[in-house]
Parts: structure tokens; sequence; C-alpha cells
């Protein structure tokens, strides 16, 4: 929030008369999507690379462990 934005909204907010201004309740998503940040070895430069949502992600892990899933 700017500094002018919360100089303004302070002064609505304040006195009687409760919140002022709407705030969101309405949260749709349960996941997020996993994004891979991968740096490039010479320029350190780095790169994102989204992929799916999933509730859990794990790189490596057990190979052959029960029950453990590799995306």
């Amino acid at each position: 929030m700017s500094a002018q934005g919360k100089r303004r909204y302070d002064r609505k907010q304040s006195g009687h008369g409760g919140q002022t201004k709407p705030v969101f309740h309405k949260k749709a998503k349960t996941t997020k999507k996993i994004v891979l940040k991968l740096q490039c070895q010479s320029c350190k430069h780095y790169s994102q690379h989204a992929i799916k949502r999933c509730k859990h992600f794990e790189i490596g892990g057990d190979k052959n462990g029960k029950g453990t899933s590799l995306f």
C-alpha cells in the first residue's frame, strides 16, 4: 500500500462506523502452483518453470519407498 493510500485508509477507518472497505473472504484455491527456480551455473540467472497444482511436492526422496510419489 502506498503512503497516500495508507493515510487515506487510516483516515477513513478512524472513528465510529466499523469497517469501511470490503474485506475479501472468498478464497477459492486450496493449492498453489509449484514453481521450480532453476539457476544457471555460468551466469547465475534464474529461470522459473511452473508445474501443475498439487498439495504435496517432493523432489528426490526414497526411490523405492512405499507410498512416496515423485512428480
